[in-house]
């Protein structure tokens, strides 16, 4: 007799097509799709709206399922992590998933600390956690009695999921770290970064066009991703308002509830941001760029953070710069990744224009990608997989 197939649960932030960008629980998502042995898999998710069905086949066979919030408004969002909320709601996945018990193995992966009573409502063969975020720090760094009562609540529904989880993946040492902390062992902890779909990016010639302005070939920096607070965007006005003959694009979904900040960064001549672009699309957007940013604030929330985006960079042959994110310090290399400690805008320039007296250096362009391809998702998840 074969290895029964596996069905399983991903336990995700929000409905695939939100905000069109696709973090590593997507890539996961596909992965898992993707294996022999998988008969299945189902993205559980919660909603604010819930339009039509809460449940459908996505077009790449994923079968997603959405549980809808209290309300609409963010506000409420908290009633994801307390049981009474959703644990009527969940009701029909499980009495699905009692029935296909006999024939397979179920696991749940939890990919934020969302509905953790699903954790002990279910015999479930394995229980993983993979953790990219400190879920209980604000991004914006704030404290507030809302953002306590937020951390609070947040913070146990994370620890009983740690607690019942059989193995546990961070994106940093920094999450391994304090998840040891709350867990007081470490047997089944581990630290896996983020990878690259290397040839999507590698081997991708083409430019998107009409979005540089015409005439243009000087230096373009480039900010590919969710456009969120956790930016340092005082520091990158800076940098626009001395260095007029570069040009700084931003490409990717407002997260920032229309930050006053990036408004009026965008009101430099020399800032150009393309709004929300489909995830096909991004390489073109790649190829447009000569030194990909990560401008990060120095804050707890960036100490944790594993960008998706270094890699991607580097697999498209470009180098990048990047500033408060220790978990990347193994990889800050002469002409390939340069990592900053400091939001002082003239280190910021020079260490850019280093970058950019090389940006055509075939050598450093090979070194970057093959730095990039040690990372691709796929073997990243073999990983992974085998401790699962």
């Amino acid at each position: 007799m074969g290895q029964m197939k596996s069905i399983h649960i991903i336990v995700a932030t929000g409905e695939w097509d939100q905000d069109q960008l696709r973090y590593r629980r997507h890539r996961l998502a596909e992965y898992l799709q993707n294996h022999p042995e998988t008969k299945e898999v189902i993205w559980l998710c919660p909603t604010p709206n819930q339009k039509g069905k809460h449940n459908k086949r996505l077009s790449n066979g994923i079968y997603e399922w959405t549980i809808q919030d209290l309300f609409p408004q963010k506000v409420f969002r908290f009633g994801r992590y307390i049981d009474a909320f959703h644990k009527i709601k969940l009701q029909p996945l499980l009495l699905y998933l009692k029935k296909a018990k006999e024939r397979y193995t179920i696991n749940l992966w939890y990919t934020f600390p969302g509905f953790p009573t699903l954790s002990n409502l279910f015999s479930w063969n394995k229980v993983v956690y993979d953790c990219s975020d400190l879920w209980t720090s604000p991004i914006n760094g704030k404290n507030s009695i809302l953002s306590n009562f937020r951390k609070n609540i947040i913070s146990s529904a994370e620890e009983r999921i740690i607690n019942r989880a059989d193995v546990i993946f961070c994106t940093s040492e920094y999450l391994r770290t304090r998840i040891i902390e709350k867990l007081g062992a470490e047997e089944k902890v581990f630290t896996f970064e983020n990878g690259v779909e290397f040839d999507r990016f590698a081997n991708y010639p083409t430019q998107m066009d009409h979005i540089l302005p015409d005439h243009f070939d000087g230096t373009v920096l480039g900010f590919i991703g969710g456009i969120k607070p956790k930016l340092d965007f005082d520091l990158i006005q800076e940098v626009a308002q001395k260095k007029r003959e570069w040009l700084f694009l931003f490409v990717g979904p407002d997260g920032t509830n229309d930050h006053p900040k990036f408004k009026n960064l965008l009101t430099e001549r020399n800032v150009l941001w393309t709004g929300s672009v489909a995830p096909s699309e991004v390489p073109k957007y790649m190829n447009l760029i000569d030194i990909g940013i990560m401008p990060y604030k120095s804050s707890q929330y960036n100490q944790a953070v594993f960008p998706l985006k270094l890699f991607e960079f580097l697999a498209a042959g470009k180098s990048v710069i990047g500033m408060h994110l220790p978990s990347t310090k193994k990889y800050a290399e002469q002409s390939v990744y340069a990592l900053l400690d400091t939001n002082d805008s003239s280190q910021f320039i020079s260490a850019c224009e280093h970058l950019e007296s090389i940006k055509n250096h075939e050598n450093y362009i090979l070194r970057r990608k093959t730095l990039a391809k040690t990372k691709n998702w796929n073997e990243v998840f073999e990983d992974m997989f085998q401790l699962v």
